[in-house]
């Protein structure tokens, strides 16, 4: 969007205001998306499942009673390595949803600056003499 003649202002603004409404859509949009997001991971096995929200927050964790014949050792890094994944998971969803909102939220023109309007009093003075 350029900065408009001065014939244009509203309708310049009006275009503005249009575009920073879908934008600001946009964000409620994703931010409801990451709300929903879930990643998930399994143990190799199929005996430790685990889900974690977009923030990291651990939302599921199930574990096979045959996995406890693994020992205490074992079985904690096989259900580290699980919740640590569907963390990564939750996490690379979450990003993806943020990329595609800060995208599209870069087609938002810069404000307007005391520039532009320091111009257009200008030229309102201009036109009264």
């Amino acid at each position: 969007m350029r900065s408009p003649a001065p014939e244009d202002d509203a309708e310049y603004l009006a275009q503005y205001l249009a575009e920073s409404r879908r934008v600001l859509r946009d964000l409620q949009a994703a931010r409801a998306a990451m709300r929903q997001v879930e990643g998930r991971a399994e143990s190799d096995d199929g005996l430790i499942e685990a889900a974690a929200a977009g923030q990291g927050v651990l939302t599921r964790l199930r574990i096979d009673p045959r996995a406890l014949r693994l020992g205490e050792a074992a079985l904690g890094r096989a259900v580290t390595k699980v919740l640590r994944t569907a963390q990564e998971e939750a996490g690379r969803q979450a990003q993806e949803i943020a990329e595609r909102a800060a995208g599209r939220s870069a087609s938002l023109p810069a404000p307007l600056d005391e520039t532009f309007v320091r111009q257009r009093v200008e030229q309102a003075a201009l036109d009264l003499l």
